[in-house]
């Protein structure tokens, strides 16, 4: 009678059956597939989000430097005439950028700027996304102001 309750109870100290372990495993696989993607998916907006608000900085950038020159930087000289004076304009009163640079994009990509044309209208400025190329969706979209 002895022998019968010690080997019971080596047994149900001994662990885990396998098959507990596949079904926590399971378990496991399921939760990351369900909630891998939401994440991947918050990421990806932050990035797009970021982008936008360093648009809206480098707009406003670009709003001083009308304020004070009297016209936006034209294409030759970009917004690089943020940082520094090259084109010699009358009453520049920069840098109009605080950490006196250039942000890039969430990317690692430049962001592009085209002046306004002759007959008025307003500035582009946009990121390509994270393909750096025209169009596209999701983190490959572009983000325009």
């Amino acid at each position: 009678m002895k022998s019968t309750t010690s080997k019971q109870r080596k047994t149900s100290i001994a662990g885990f059956t396998l098959i507990e372990l596949l079904v926590v495993m399971v378990i496991l696989g399921l939760l990351a597939g369900l909630v891998g993607p939401k994440v991947v998916s918050y990421l990806g907006r932050g990035r797009s989000d970021t982008a936008k608000l360093q648009l809206e900085q480098l707009a406003a950038a670009l709003d001083l430097y009308l304020l004070d020159v009297g016209r936006y930087p034209g294409s030759d000289e970009g917004l690089a005439a943020l940082l520094q004076n090259g084109s010699g304009a009358k009453n520049w009163q920069g840098p109009y950028l605080r950490k006196n640079e250039i942000p890039i994009d969430p990317w690692g990509q430049e962001f592009h700027y085209n002046p306004p044309n002759q007959t008025g209208g307003s500035f582009e400025l946009y990121s390509l996304g994270a393909d750096n190329a025209e169009g596209g969706e999701g983190d490959n979209a572009d983000i325009r102001l």
